[in-house]
């Protein structure tokens, strides 16, 4: 399995109702579990900056994260991307390798 992050930023209509967030952040969770089963959540956490919110998750390849990314635009998401994670150990590696 990869890890990714995926990096959201709500729409301004969700935006505005904060007090349906729960619902509808379990919504989409729901739906990224049904549609993307091998998918495992490692966090979640919101952010005060560019974005709203990161998940880490891992998936099984490219196509799957951008399955997530596309369910989360489908649900309410001006903007999410899925970037791909290395474990800092491995990074180390490849650039003693260079």
């Amino acid at each position: 399995m990869r890890t990714f992050l995926l990096m959201t930023k709500l729409s301004p209509e969700v935006s505005s109702r904060l007090k349906d967030r729960a619902k509808i952040g379990r919504a989409w969770l729901d739906e990224v579990r049904e549609k993307c089963p091998e998918v495992k959540f490692i966090a979640h956490y919101a952010l005060l900056g560019s974005y709203d919110f990161v998940d880490i998750y891992e998936a099984p390849d490219e196509e799957t994260a951008a399955k997530v990314s596309m369910i989360s635009m489908a649900n309410g998401a001006f903007q999410a991307e899925s970037w791909s994670a290395i474990p800092y150990k491995r990074f180390l590696e490849l650039a003693a390798e260079i």
